[in-house]
């Protein structure tokens, strides 16, 4: 029995630096490659120990698939590649590379050259690491090498996200990295073939939400907003500069478009322009209404949101600002919010997951008075609201994906324990597969069972199809094909017992079987073989039946001879080991016809 090998160095039991170890097939293959934000020590990045004490990164990995471009799913990629040492294929879609660098440079300009980490990658390292990736479209089949082949199919989420399809022979595993199963404004809704893998290893991101309509949400959302700039207040929108900024942006454009309000909003210099290009150049991955309305107008040029700059934090009067990043880990966004958090006037609504150890968690988590690293208090009197515009599948959306995907076992990653452990339940419950949620470090083992492919002979399959046109084939069944088993070099073949005798130099002995029905009934034996003859030819009509002038029938290398007197009649059937199914059907068909008359 083949078995299929799964090590999270993270995501396991946790959100944030999402690195799966897959095993499949004698393969080994790294499923992203993220760093934690919630950590500035060696906890940021996997560890990856778990295989340099015995080997080399090269020598271990037969490639590295990368599901998206946000940082917690490929921020540790340069440090792993360039200071750990990895020189094999690193597999993204064309979106993912090309947005992936700037959002690895921006935030190593974050770390190192405003807070002078150290050990952290160079922007030198970025550009190395990137000349290794291939690009691979989506529903592209990509032989990594001769058996390991991958295909990437559409996942929402983010701009050129994809969950892939990796195989290995018969065993086949789905990693979906980050989706999202419901449509919005700027891109289409995850979708994959119904591919029935070996095992499904799926985000629990949001393993115990359903949320509410996506409508209210947003109505809720622009209430909020309203009521805080018509009250002259500031509202703070953490957001990461791809994905839900730009959701929210078409929203709030049409709405200050609809309600002619003067309020300015803004978003993170330099970062719209970036965005637009982006979107611009792969516009085929954005929603439908996005691609259909592009050629008239682009919904990602907006006439309302004008580019921030830092001196406008100072600035008095009602403002909605976008900065990144989106859990308030660093960057701008902390920088507006440690000076608008003790106005009470003022709202940071969150519109995404914070990762534990975020000022964005722990705000969210009721702290109301927080401590940083220079030993600075702050106090937060501004309304803390969130609202969920998240881009990962909801409950439903997981289960969804499992129903339609049908696969033999389920893992759950990325997620918080209690929830998985609660999904987990309703999960083995509606589809009664085995449904698993690791922690980091820990091996979970899937076996897997596949049949062996055998090439079947035609004289082969001739037979049958013959004798299925004895009675009609019933499809719950087994079909049961009588041959001889050969093996040839790597392959299998069933054939005709003959021609594997004649394959291996062998004489063949034929072996029969005979039975003998006595009747009673009047007239001739010729009477008697010719009610026979027309019994056999109504209910095989597509089978040649001969029936010789002494008055015996042979169909197929089954003989039917009858003899005795005027009285009583013998029917001798005789049959050879390979029409044993014909022969018994002939004489089970002649018992049945005295049995009724």
């Amino acid at each position: 029995m083949a078995e299929i090998k799964v090590t999270p160095l993270g995501a396991g039991q946790d959100v944030g630096r999402s690195c799966i170890l897959l095993t499949i097939g004698g393969k080994n293959i790294m499923l992203d490659c993220g760093m934690h934000m919630g950590f500035n020590d060696e906890r940021r990045f996997p560890d990856f120990t778990y295989i340099t004490k015995t080997e080399k990164l090269t020598d271990y990995f037969d490639c590295v698939i990368i599901s998206h471009f946000h940082l917690d799913h490929c921020g540790g990629l340069p440090y792993m590649s360039e200071i750990i040492g990895y020189d094999g294929p690193i597999y993204m879609t064309h979106p993912t590379k090309a947005i992936c660098p700037i959002l690895l440079e921006d935030y190593r300009k974050i770390m190192v050259d405003r807070k002078g980490e150290k050990d952290f990658f160079t922007s030198d390292m970025i550009k190395a690491c990137m000349k290794k990736v291939v690009t691979i479209n989506l529903h592209q089949s990509i032989q990594v090498d001769d058996e390991l082949e991958i295909k990437p199919y559409y996942a929402g989420h983010v701009l050129g996200a994809a969950m892939f399809h990796i195989r290995v022979g018969q065993q086949s595993v789905v990693y979906t990295g980050d989706y999202n199963m419901t449509p919005d404004r700027h891109l289409g809704a995850a979708s994959i073939d119904k591919c029935r893998p070996d095992l499904l290893i799926s985000e629990s991101t949001y393993a115990t939400t359903i949320r509410d309509s996506k409508r209210c949400r947003e109505r809720d959302f622009l209430k909020k907003v309203h009521d805080c700039v018509d009250k002259g207040g500031k509202v703070l929108i953490p957001v990461f500069a791809l994905g839900r900024a730009q959701e929210l942006c078409i929203l709030l454009e049409t709405y200050w478009d609809r309600m002619n309000l003067k309020v300015p909003i803004y978003f993170s210099l330099g970062l719209t322009e970036k965005a637009n290009h982006y979107y611009k150049l792969f516009i085929t991955w954005t929603s439908q209404k996005i691609k259909e309305t592009f050629v008239k107008r682009n919904l990602f040029e907006f006439s309302h949101i004008k580019p921030f700059d830092r001196a406008y934090i100072e600035n008095p009067g009602p403002m909605v600002v976008f900065a990144t990043p989106g859990m308030l880990h660093a960057g701008l966004s902390l920088q507006i919010f440690k000076k608008w958090a003790p106005v009470k006037e003022n709202m940071i609504i969150m519109p995404g997951y914070c990762v534990a150890g975020t000022v964005g968690h722990k705000i969210l988590n009721g702290v109301r008075k927080l401590e940083f690293e220079n030993k600075q208090t702050l106090d937060v009197r501004l309304s803390v609201q969130y609202m969920s515009f998240s881009a990962h599948a909801d409950a439903k959306g997981i289960m969804q994906l499992i129903s339609h995907c049908e696969p033999r076992s389920v893992m759950l990653v990325h997620g918080e324990a209690a929830k998985m452990g609660f999904l987990q339940s309703k999960i083995q419950q509606e589809f009664g597969v085995d449904c698993t949620f690791p922690a980091n470090g820990q091996t979970i083992t899937i076996p897997t069972k596949h049949s062996i492919s055998v090439d079947v002979s035609l004289s082969l399959l001739k037979r049958e199809a013959h004798l299925a046109s004895l009675s009609p084939p019933d499809p719950k069944k087994r079909k049961v094909l009588h041959g001889a088993l050969l093996v040839k070099g790597n392959k299998l073949q069933l054939v005709e017992p003959s021609h594997a005798f004649r394959e291996l130099g062998l004489e063949e002995h034929h072996l029969r079987f005979t039975c003998t029905v006595t009747v009673e009934e009047d007239g001739s034996i010729n009477q008697t073989a010719d009610k026979i003859y027309q019994l056999i030819r109504g209910k095989l009509k597509e089978c040649p039946v001969q029936y010789s002038s002494d008055g015996s029938i042979t169909v197929s290398d089954v003989l039917i001879k009858v003899s005795g007197d005027e009285d009583t009649k013998h029917i001798l059937v005789s049959w050879s080991h390979q029409d044993e199914d014909l022969g018994s059907y002939l004489l089970q068909l002649i018992r049945t016809e005295y049995t009724q008359t």
